[in-house]
């Protein structure tokens, strides 16, 4: 059995998803456990932490008894000891760092959104295939145990002919005034690249897509409910990015998905995002880890009758899909297939194509917005 060590630049590595989900949950045990490739060869991952604060990449280093880091990227992109570039920085700093790590010869991973612009996308893309080197963009909610699921109802034919989707997803985050909010101020601040139109329709298209059908028409609302907010200092801005988006997504081979993503919504269900799935043969409800289904043989027959109080337990009518397999983290998940679609030739549909397809579909959510009217989203 052949180990291979793999050097990995996690650039970002201060943020909340560089470190939490991408070290911590998926670097760190690949580095310990390694990943088997199908000839045996086991990787072993190697992070250099990137990032411009000092002082948090060494605290972070030293917690985690790991040698190396740096806030010089260039010097870390030199290196011939790193293979792999990740870039989990602000979307606005994403072209530069990427551009340099494909000019390199680095293989690239990158959160979402690849790029504020589908033209830059694509340009990245153009870049990496003529470089030679690997590109992928994260794709977290396909991986969640509760959509995998899901993708194991429609793969086994469960739905019948599939109607529409209806999504929600959110929760209240704090103004930052008298509780701190849980996410970033910058999220906040379009001038900074954030929105959540920005942030999460890039993720409605991926899992779209490879559940349901492209995205081929949208209809969409932004709107910016909280027009202050206060930064991690505690000092009052201007909100001026979009914390709220209603959207009605028309999708190939006709489903309509109708998607809610608020910053602004305190949470009335079981989880923070579910979908529910609406078909001739069935209906299934899916969150980040559980799915409950209602059969079409088993499905009650409500009356509409305002006049008594209802006596039915809803909820109750569902059966819960068993889990059947051990998830893991998705993100880890994700590590794992990028990097044998880099050292095994591995299929990883995930590219910065298609990650491109998530910057236009936000891009077109935006212009709905702002025009008020349908908007069709030509395939790239």
């Amino acid at each position: 059995m052949a180990v291979r060590t793999v050097g990995v630049a996690v650039n970002g590595v201060t943020g909340r998803m560089g470190y939490r989900q991408h070290l911590v949950r998926s670097l760190l045990p690949l580095r310990e456990h390694g990943l088997r490739l199908p000839d045996d060869t086991v990787l072993k991952v190697e992070p250099l932490l990137v990032g411009r604060n000092a002082g948090k990449l060494k605290e972070i280093a030293q917690r985690h008894d790991l040698p190396r880091w740096t806030t010089d990227l260039d010097a870390a992109l030199a290196d011939p000891d790193i293979d792999v570039y990740f870039d989990s920085q602000v979307t606005s700093r994403h072209v530069e760092a990427i551009s340099a790590a494909i000019a390199a010869g680095k293989h690239v991973y990158t959160e979402k959104p690849v790029s504020e612009t589908v033209e830059e996308a694509l340009r990245l893309a153009s870049l990496a295939d003529a470089a030679g080197v690997r590109h992928g963009v994260v794709a977290d909610k396909l991986y969640l145990p509760g959509i995998r699921k899901l993708r194991r109802l429609i793969d086994g034919g469960f739905f019948g002919r599939i109607l529409s989707v209806r999504g929600e997803f959110g929760y209240w985050v704090f103004e930052g005034d008298w509780q701190a909010a849980q996410r970033p101020s910058w999220n906040y601040r379009a001038e900074d690249g954030g929105g959540i139109v920005a942030d999460m329709f890039c993720h409605w298209s991926y899992l779209l897509e490879e559940l349901f059908g492209s995205v081929e028409a949208v209809t969409a609302r932004a709107v910016t409910h909280i027009p202050q907010r206060w930064d991690e200092n505690g000092v009052a801005y201007d909100a001026t990015a979009d914390d709220a988006a209603y959207a009605i997504f028309e999708l190939a081979g006709g489903v309509i998905a109708q998607v809610n993503s608020s910053w602004c919504v305190r949470v009335h269900r079981d989880e923070l995002v579910e979908f529910q799935v609406d078909g001739t043969e069935g209906s299934a409800v899916a969150g980040l880890r559980e799915c409950v289904v209602q059969p079409r043989a088993v499905t009650p027959r409500p009356v509409w009758n305002p006049d008594v109080p209802a006596d039915a337990d809803f909820r109750s009518q569902w059966q819960t899909v068993p889990d059947n397999d051990e998830f893991g983290n998705g993100f880890k998940v994700q590590w794992e297939e990028f990097l044998r679609h880099v050292y095994a030739g591995a299929p990883f549909p995930h590219d910065f194509r298609a990650g491109a397809r998530g910057v236009q579909l936000a891009a077109c959510g935006l212009r709905s917005s702002a025009e008020g009217r349908r908007v069709e989203v030509p395939r790239v």
